[in-house]
């Protein structure tokens, strides 16, 4: 390699990493810094005739293998949970009575580390995300990343074109008016039976609607079609951003890493 380094006809240092090994490029370096302050008994520096160039190259390829590398980010994890009715988003129930105690994530999974990416109310079912890494969940939960939320509701009575209008066009609630909204109706969705099942009445019809919204506000979804006059009899969590809950039966759950 030190003779490489004095031939003028070796030009093209590119394959000079590939004929050294970690411990000759920490020798080179050093016969470098020896040689680039070598003098003769007449007190002449001959570092000039070193082509300096190529012995940058060589203190850069040094440094480089003297650099540690950098670990590669683990990937985040995320779980994808159909959260059944009647179940809290969270592990532990801090307002728990031995009168009426209520069902949390606890008895569907166990995820030390892991967090819900926001919420989905007591009453509602569905798509629930939960991760280990913090500013992920800050990038799912947080409105202001505006990730489209879609909901499929059925409501009480069959709804208007003029109430999907409304709702499109953003409702205004006591907390502010809400943003733009996609609303349709659609047919009966193929979903498992809710257990208790919605109260039936024959007088009083009912619809489906699927509802997208990129907010997060309280019972949001229950208060905007409330506001239109058609109360939400059922509410369902399909998607959030990309991740869909799919063929996920109630109560279980999907590992990815992200």
């Amino acid at each position: 390699a030190v003779i490489a380094i004095y031939d003028d006809n070796f030009s093209d240092f590119r394959y000079l990493d590939m004929l050294v090994s970690h411990s000759v490029r920490i020798l080179v370096w050093g016969l470098l810094s020896c040689l680039c302050h070598q003098t003769d008994g007449s007190g002449i520096n001959h570092a000039h005739q070193l082509r300096l160039p190529q012995a940058d190259f060589v203190r850069a390829l040094a440094r480089r293998s003297l650099t540690p590398k950098r670990e590669k980010r683990a990937l985040s994890r995320i779980i994808l949970f159909n959260k059944p009715f009647q179940v809290l988003s969270q592990f532990t129930d801090s307002e728990a009575s031995d009168n009426a105690p209520r069902a949390t994530l606890a008895n569907f999974l166990s995820a030390p580390g892991f967090r819900a990416a926001g919420r989905l109310d007591y009453d509602s079912e569905g798509l629930l995300i939960l991760t280990d890494d913090g500013r992920l969940q800050q990038r799912i939960a947080n409105p202001k990343h505006k990730r489209w939320k879609t909901y499929w509701a059925q409501v009480e009575g069959e709804i208007t074109d003029l109430a999907l209008q409304q709702l499109c066009d953003g409702i205004l609630l006591k907390d502010g008016l809400t943003r733009p909204a996609r609303c349709r109706r659609i047919v009966v969705p193929q979903i498992w039976p809710r257990n208790p099942p919605v109260r039936y009445r024959a007088s009083i019809p009912d619809c489906w609607l699927e509802l997208k919204i990129q907010e997060g506000r309280n019972r949001q979804v229950r208060r905007m079609t409330a506001a239109v006059g058609f109360p939400v009899l059922r509410l369902i969590r399909t998607t959030i951003g990309e991740w869909q809950i799919k063929s996920l039966a109630p109560g279980e759950h999907v590992i990815l890493d992200v």
